[in-house]
């Protein structure tokens, strides 16, 4: 019986170890394995709504051992650090934070990388001793600690002090970010937080380039940035960030801009141990290179996928690391295996660009959509696009529990909603 290892429990990793615990593992035909650094999995595309509070991760995580027990699938707790190609052995070491665990080694038959991106600080000076990430969500709770205790101290001094913050990095996750820090500060004084209210935020979102969301048509980029100068937030573009100090940035025009919090989300790469793999071949980002069926140019028996897949289009674009990619990603490589267990020809993948959404939070949702339905390229913004964002990640709860799971889900959380704060106050 061979063993199939799915290195990354994100929104690929899971999706896929799901469907082949479904498929082989539940029938005997197949171990399916899941690796990952943290027992419970929450969907990256959420994470800005963890650190502002409004989406809880202690009530809305997929707890790995749990679901992997019920769809077919065995999970193993540990941080990968070494994949070895011709042995076909992963090395995972023991997660910082559990002390119980020892360096071991897996067998593999068939090896799927599915771990992801991390922020890349491109070297810039007091950036990672300064700034707050969100490449998990334990750092999204770390920052949301920091600034509930931030907004209590200023409450209960009662000076209506001014909460300045920062955001380097205006893509998706800094532009629905900053929203949502003004919709979580308008609730404050719902909650007992009387000398905090939305005018003593000052939010400054900084960009090195001409415009947000540089990845994103102009109409989306526009419009974005329009609702979020209405909501009070400062757009810095063509500033660029030459070092973080413990009180603020420092530009490349040497201007300081001082902050009481700073967050780092201008940009991602690749893990940087995956350069280590004997034969590996990597891109400028770290990701991994990958053949037209997303196995790796090095060896026909390891799959990649999501944030850290190096997959270029024909028209020698390379595939954006997002969720939609991940989920494509992660079907043409279940197909895949299941057609190389059976002796068949492999797929070609072929990215589908289906639009792009951004949440800014009650404030507005604003985007595109593409594909067939549309016969093109369609903007759309307010309640549609909302409706349409809430789908995403429907779809995804959708893919990893099941239709009938994914609906109790749905009307268990609406029933939370009743009984509960609309955020996380501790």
């Amino acid at each position: 019986m061979q063993t199939i290892v799915i290195v990354g429990g994100g929104a690929g990793g899971l999706e896929l170890a799901t469907q082949l615990g479904r498929k082989l593992g539940r029938k005997n035909k197949a171990k399916i394995i899941l690796v990952d650094k943290n027992r419970t999995h929450i969907w990256k595309p959420l994470l800005h709504e963890v650190a502002s509070g409004t989406f809880d991760a202690s009530l809305n995580a997929v707890v790995y051992h749990a679901h992997g027990a019920r769809h077919g699938y065995h999970f193993q707790l540990g941080c990968l650090t070494n994949v070895d190609p011709i042995e076909k052995t992963v090395t995972l070491e023991p997660v910082s934070d559990e002390h119980n665990l020892n360096t071991r080694q897996l067998k593999y038959d068939q090896l799927v990388l599915a771990v992801g991106s991390v922020s890349n600080d491109f070297g810039t000076p007091g950036v990672k001793q300064h700034c707050y990430f969100l490449d998990s969500h334990q750092q999204a709770e770390r920052f949301h600690k920091t600034l509930l205790s931030t907004f209590t101290r200023i409450s209960q001094s009662g000076s209506k002090q001014e909460l300045h913050i920062d955001i380097v990095g205006a893509g998706a996750t800094g532009v629905e970010l900053a929203a949502e820090l003004f919709h979580v500060t308008e609730m404050l004084g719902s909650y007992g937080f009387e000398h905090m209210a939305a005018e003593q935020l000052k939010i400054r979102l900084i960009e090195a380039g001409p415009r947000i969301l540089p990845a994103l048509p102009d109409r989306i980029a526009n419009a974005a940035k329009r609702e979020l100068e209405k909501i009070g937030v400062e757009v810095l573009e063509q500033t660029r960030v030459q070092r973080a100090d413990s009180d603020g940035f420092v530009t490349s025009e040497d201007k300081k801009l001082e902050a009481d919090i700073m967050i780092w989300a201008a940009g991602v790469k690749a893990p940087e141990f995956l350069a280590n793999i004997q034969g590996v071949e990597t891109n400028r980002m770290g990701q991994v290179l990958v053949n037209k069926d997303l196995t790796s140019t090095f060896d026909d028996n390891i799959y990649v996928l999501g944030d850290a897949c190096g997959f270029q289009n024909p028209d020698n674009t390379w595939v954006p690391p997002r969720a939609q990619s991940a989920h494509q990603m992660a079907t043409i490589v279940q197909q895949n295996i299941l057609r190389k267990l059976k002796g068949q020809a492999a797929l070609d993948y072929q990215y589908m660009d289906y639009g792009s959404l951004v949440n800014l939070s009650r404030f507005s949702t604003v985007g595109s959509l593409m594909g067939n339905l549309t016969k093109g390229s369609m903007f759309i913004e307010g309640r549609i696009a909302k409706l349409v964002y809430i789908s995403l990640y429907r779809m995804h709860q959708m893919a990893i529990h099941g239709r009938l799971r994914a609906g109790v889900l749905w009307f268990a959380e609406r029933l939370v909603k009743v009984t509960r704060p609309k955020m996380k106050l501790h």
